[in-house]
This record gives C-alpha cells, sequence and structure tokens, in this order.
C-alpha cells in the first residue's frame, strides 16, 4: 500500500501548529469501541505514515474486559499474527487535556494485501458506505451520546454517585430535563468539552441537560461522510472522558449506571444524498418520501438482530424498560420518541430517520453498520414498513423487540441480511466472543443472567 504525500504533509502542518508535542498516540478501536494504542515519539511519526503499525489481528476477537476470546480462532491457533494499521487521513490532532502537550491520530487495520480488515468495526462501515457510493447515494449522518458525570471523590469499593458542583458545593440530586441550572453547574467542563472536540476537528453542537443527575447530551452535527460521524463519536467519547477526569470527574458512557435513574442512549440521525446532493427521503409530508419508508421497513426488519450490536454487554439490557425512551417494540413513528424508528420534525428537505435502539455504551461503528445494512436491505426490496405508530408505543399491539441478550445474538448470528452486508467471518467472530462475554458474567457470584 503506497502511503499518499498528502499524509506526510498533514505531519509537516501539524508539526508546524503544534511545536510543544514530542509523542502522538495511535489509537485503534476494538471490536468494544475500546481504543488499543502505542505513544509514538513525534519524530517517529513518518515511520507510522510510511510502514504503519502493527497489532495483532485477534484485537477484534477482545471482550470488554480485555481478555482474547479464543474461541474465535484468531488467537493462538493462528499464531498470533500481526496485521499493519495505517493512519486515517484528517485525524492527527492535539490532545487538549493531556498533562503534556500530546498528539494523537486514528489508525486503521488492514489485511495482507491493503484491503480494509474483515474482522475490524471501522471496515464494515467503510465498506458499506462504498457500496453504497457505488450506487450514488451518500448517507447523511449525525450521532448523538448521552453520559453521565460522576464524582471521583469516593471509596474504590463504593458506588457511583452524582458530581458535586464547583459552582454551589452540592451534588447534583435531579435534573430538570432541559435545565439551564444544571447546565449551568458544569458549564466549565461541557464548555472545555466542546472546545476539545472543536480542536480536534470533532463537530460538537449543542449540550442540554438529561434526565439524571449529573447526565448530559452532545449531539455531533451531520457529516456527508458516515466513516467519519463514527470516527468522531468514538474520538468523543475519549475527549470527555479526558475533559471529565481533567475536572476531578468522572465521565462514563454505562448504558445503565444507576438502577433508578435514565439510561443513557446513542440515537443515530441519517438522510440519505443523491449524485445531485438532495435528500431521497424529502416529501412535503411528514411520513417522508417512498425511500424513506422502505428505509424504515429494512432497518425494522434488521432491528431485532441488530440488538446484538445495540445492547453489547450485560448492563446494556438494563436500559430497555417501559416509559424509559428506550424502546422495546418494533415500529416506527413521526415525532415520537417511544418509537425507536423516528422521524424527527421538521421542513420538507430536513426528512431523516433516527435510530434509538442504541446505548451510550455501544460501538459507534457497528451501530451505525447495522442501520446501514437495514438501510440497503430496504432500498432493495422495497420493504413497506406499514403505518406510523401514533401514541404511546410501550401499549402499542407491536412486535416485540428481544429482551434478552441471548436471543438478541441468535437473531443475529442467524440473520442472512447481516451476513451478506456485515460479513459471514465478522458475524460469527462478533457472536462467539459476546456469548463467551455473556458466560463469563453470568458465571460471576451475585450477579442477575442475562
Amino acid at each position: 500500500m503506497t502511503t499518499s504525500p498528502d499524509l506526510f504533509r498533514e505531519i509537516e502542518i501539524f508539526r508546524q501548529q503544534h511545536p510543544a508535542v514530542t509523542a502522538v498516540d495511535v489509537l485503534l478501536p476494538d471490536l468494544c469501541g475500546v481504543f488499543r494504542g502505542k505513544r509514538v515519539p513525534i519524530d517517529e511519526l513518518s515511520k507510522v505514515w510510511k510502514e504503519g503499525v502493527a497489532f495483532p489481528g485477534c484485537t477484534f476477537a477482545v471482550d470488554i474486559t480485555g481478555d482474547t476470546v479464543e474461541e474465535t480462532g484468531m488467537s493462538v491457533e493462528k499464531g498470533v499474527p500481526d496485521r499493519i494499521c495505517r493512519p486515517v487521513a484528517g485525524t492527527l490532532t492535539p490532545v487538549p487535556w493531556a498533562a503534556k502537550p500530546l498528539g494523537q491520530v486514528m489508525l486503521s487495520m488492514r489485511d495482507g494485501d491493503g484491503s480494509p480488515f474483515p474482522y475490524a468495526p471501522r471496515t464494515l462501515v467503510e465498506n458499506l458506505v462504498a457500496e453504497l457510493s457505488r450506487r450514488g447515494l451518500t448517507p447523511m449522518v449525525a450521532i448523538e451520546l448521552e453520559f453521565y458525570l460522576f464524582d471521583r471523590d469516593r471509596a474504590a469499593d463504593a458506588p457511583p454517585g452524582p458530581p458535586v458542583s464547583k459552582r454551589s458545593g452540592l451534588p447534583q440530586s435531579r435534573t430538570q430535563v432541559y435545565g439551564l441550572t444544571e447546565l449551568e453547574d458544569f458549564e466549565e467542563v461541557l464548555d472545555e468539552i466542546t472546545a476539545a472536540a472543536q480542536a480536534q476537528g470533532i463537530p460538537a453542537g449543542t449540550a442540554i441537560a438529561e434526565y439524571g443527575p449529573g447526565q448530559y447530551e452532545i449531539t455531533l452535527s451531520h457529516r456527508p461522510d458516515a466513516l467519519r460521524a463514527a470516527d468522531d463519536a468514538v474520538l468523543f467519547k475519549r475527549a470527555v472522558r479526558g475533559v471529565a477526569h481533567r475536572h476531578g470527574y468522572e465521565a462514563s458512557f454505562m448504558a445503565k449506571p444507576y438502577t433508578d435513574q435514565a439510561s443513557s442512549g446513542m440515537h443515530i440521525h441519517m438522510s440519505v444524498l443523491d449524485k445531485d446532493g438532495c435528500n431521497i427521503f424529502a416529501a412535503e409530508a411528514a411520513e417522508g418520501s417512498d425511500a424513506l419508508r422502505h428505509a424504515i421497513g429494512g432497518m425494522a426488519e434488521t432491528m431485532p438482530a441488530c440488538m446484538a450490536l445495540a445492547a453489547p454487554g450485560a448492563n446494556s439490557w438494563r436500559r430497555f424498560q417501559t416509559g424509559s425512551y428506550a424502546p422495546t417494540v418494533i415500529a416506527w413513528g413521526v415525532n415520537n420518541r417511544t418509537a425507536p424508528l423516528r422521524i424527527p420534525a421538521g421542513g420538507p428537505d430536513s426528512r431523516r430517520v433516527e435510530y434509538r435502539i442504541a446505548g451510550a455504551d455501544a460501538n459507534p461503528y457497528l451501530v451505525l453498520a447495522g442501520m446501514l445494512a437495514g438501510l440497503l436491505h430496504g432500498l432493495d426490496g422495497r420493504i413497506d414498513p406499514g403505518p406510523a405508530l401514533e401514541g404511546n408505543a410501550y401499549e402499542a399491539d407491536a412486535p416485540r423487540l428481544p429482551d434478552e441478550w441471548g436471543t438478541a445474538l441468535d437473531l443475529f448470528q442467524g440473520s442472512s441480511v447481516l451476513r451478506r452486508w456485515l460479513g459471514e467471518a465478522f458475524v460469527d467472530t462478533y457472536a462467539i466472543t459476546k456469548r463467551a462475554e455473556r458466560a463469563k458474567f453470568n458465571q460471576q457470584i451475585g450477579r442477575a443472567h442475562v
């Protein structure tokens, strides 16, 4: 694989703009969206651009605890072979929250012939975007992420608790959704999160206070580049955690950190542009175009299987409770937050679908890949989703989403649509890895089985 001169120019520009930086973190998001990486001296960065960085392929057979799942056959059985990872253009940025001047760059794992590594979640989005591009279509994507801030000053064995405001000196005991006081209590950290994101080219927008004490949501702006939108989301999580730690807090994207408080979700908004840049979902009717209906039909059909991607761990499944704004049925609606597939209010040209099943703990690449697979399935099959749901989806006579981790994994592994668009090898490896993780959780004494 040849290296573009533009990439070396990226290093040159970065060093001119950030002369104090002496090292760069090279970051590879794993199966769970957790970054694996190395810290490289700045003087060796051109070698990274020219030769890449070696990581074992079994990085994508690692569970959330960091253990390699040998049952996948990707590790010892193959001799734990390395693959070369290449820098992702445009992701060499400063790390504003670091204690000393530091940079970071995203990596993408490649196969032996230089093609995208088929087990890497980022590859799935890369391939699906390429398929849509061949059809003259470009997905326009924006991602919303909810997270909690926790008080970091607690005993090692104590449960997490709400953060203490440096403005009032008091912990948050409740939150008024969209409350301005709750934003003001932590505006210093929220402002720095936004500034850090902008310094890294991440289009972070509006911050709002959510339902739980210390819970916030920040929306990343729409991009006509779905792969970069997913990159933004995983990098944004790192920025939130880093800035929060700098301010003396912990930040968590756990789906359900408190028993009696709101869960945290990840919502993905998508429209689709044609070769002329026009939104194929646009229509005067609030329900959108036929293309939007077909896309929703495909996403609805694949949604039960995609729950394995949207709810990737034991805690994820505690999020799905009636009235929690985490969906429990398969339905779509116009301006209806109780439905998992929502067409937000707006003008004709802004028609889009909001995909609401994922927890904030999910890997953005995988949730987006499942959504894109559903999009292709719906457009190809011209799938009719049926009438839009009106009213409370929790009380609707509609098919239920799976409510158990093992069931979702069975549906995922048995889905011919996901096997087609995500690849046989990836689907089986992901299912094996997550079943091993589920078994590990269920072996722990005092844990509820899932």
